[in-house]
């Protein structure tokens, strides 16, 4: 997402390099690439030509700052409009009613199933609630199957009522069953519906006023585009919504909506969804999103992904281990296995400053690790455990029971011993993540 823009956006500034001074002129110039730019990422007219035109009053009245070179100046107003244009600040859902009560409405093909399950996984694991999932979907008998089994990957109860044709009653008994159950939060997955189907819309009106939820969620496809800041529109002229989700951002898609959505509405953007795995929601930071935009990574959410997956108590025993240089092959394989759990590799590197537009072209996929995971797994316990057993012939057949070829196993065996040198050498320092830092993951 957003990659066109940012190439786009990056060869609008390089028109004001090298100027001595911000004026007029270069700042016109470089304003109607930006323009372009965010048109043909199907950025609102109305809202762009409001954009640009912020963009240049404070870029005028900020001439004076000779000290600052006219294009790194422009980048840092365009970040701080764009910022301000996603709504400036995370807005955090409101879960503080027990049971909290919350409301996905949606079009058709959304991703409203996926997100309720996806929501679930992380008030559980991150704030601690009880969740229940209440299957409100009754014209697609898939979306009921779906939310099962999203709750049992997730392990988190899914309230049905087989053969209800009343989503209501269905929200208003789930509500009860939650209550007598202890749930502290209630997510009540909807129909898809057209706005411009009058029944439908009717109906979701009539659950919101059925159970007064805390929160109301639109769920919109980030790849609908203009359609999607229309569509929000109208839902929340009906429903006046808390917050927007936007899903699938890790699509091929212009990014437009996320920059339109906002204004059009009025509404936050609260939560993006960059994957399929459950863990693949984000907390919506606008300022983070500005940063991504101009190409200037996102370490802040990539530092908190990594604390999520960070285990201090095994990170101490890590260490012990390390100083009395027994660091493993299943130690290895745990590491692959925290790196692993906090999204799509391509999007994690992408987080860091500078690697973004390096990696673009490349097709990193999420089993970048198979090929390791697949040589140590060809390994018995015991060599595991001890990597010193592994002569040539216990090589031989780790290849072959890998599918992978000699050199191959060589070479990661070699990989691994300068790592674990390397991390005997550093274990001095109280540093945990610099160690972590130092191991060949996906080297190949």
């Amino acid at each position: 997402m957003f990659e066109n823009l940012s190439d786009r956006l990056e060869r609008s500034f390089k028109i004001l390099k090298g100027q001595g001074r911000i004026t007029e002129v270069n700042v016109a110039e470089t304003l109607k690439d930006v323009r372009r730019a965010l048109l043909d990422a199907d950025v609102n007219f109305k809202i762009a030509k409001e954009f640009t035109n912020k963009v240049k009053e404070k870029a005028l009245g900020a001439n004076v700052l000779t000290a600052i070179k006219p294009n790194e100046l422009m980048v840092k107003i365009v970040h701080d409009e764009l910022a301000e244009l996603m709504g400036g600040k995370a807005v955090e859902i409101n879960i503080k009613p027990n049971p909290a009560i919350i409301l996905i409405a949606g079009l058709q093909g959304s991703g409203k199933t996926t997100f309720s399950g996806k929501l679930a996984n992380l008030l559980k694991t991150k704030h601690g609630k009880k969740p229940l999932l209440v299957a409100g979907d009754v014209y697609r008998p898939a979306a009921i199957e779906q939310l099962k089994v999203l709750g049992e990957q997730i392990s988190v109860p899914v309230y049905t009522e087989e053969g209800s044709k009343n989503p209501v009653a269905i929200a208003k008994a789930a509500i009860k069953h939650a209550k007598m159950q202890g749930n502290s939060a209630v997510i009540i997955d909807t129909a898809g519906r057209l706005a411009v189907d009058e029944e439908m819309m009717n109906e979701i009106a009539q659950i919101k006023k059925a159970v007064s939820p805390h929160e109301i969620l639109f769920v919109v496809d980030a790849m609908t585009g203009q359609d999607a800041v229309n569509t929000a529109k109208e839902f929340n002229e009906r429903l006046d919504f808390d917050g927007v989700v936007l899903t699938k951002l890790d699509g091929d898609t212009r990014g437009g909506a996320a920059l339109s959505i906002r204004t059009v509405v009025n509404k936050p953007i609260k939560f993006v969804g960059t994957g399929e795995k459950m863990e693949a929601l984000d907390v919506f930071h606008p300022d983070r999103m500005a940063d991504r935009i101009l190409g200037m990574g996102d370490i802040v959410t990539l530092v908190e992904k990594a604390q999520e997956q960070f285990d201090q108590e095994e990170a101490r025993k890590l260490q012990k281990k390390i100083a009395k240089n027994q660091f493993n092959f299943n130690d290895f394989m745990s590491q692959i296995q925290q790196i692993k759990k906090m999204g799509n590799l391509k999007d994690l590197a992408s987080m860091i400053p500078g690697v973004g537009k390096a990696i673009k072209n490349l097709d990193i996929d999420d089993d970048a690790f198979k090929e390791i995971e697949a040589i140590i797994q060809s390994m018995t316990p015991e060599e595991r455990e001890n990597p010193k057993l592994l002569n040539g012939s216990r090589r031989k057949r780790i290849a072959n029971g890998s599918g992978r070829n000699i050199q191959e196993v060589n070479r990661l065996i070699k990989q691994f011993d300068e790592t674990r040198k390397m991390m005997k050498m550093m274990s001095g320092g109280k540093n945990l993540s610099r160690m972590m830092g130092g191991m060949p993951f996906g080297k190949r």
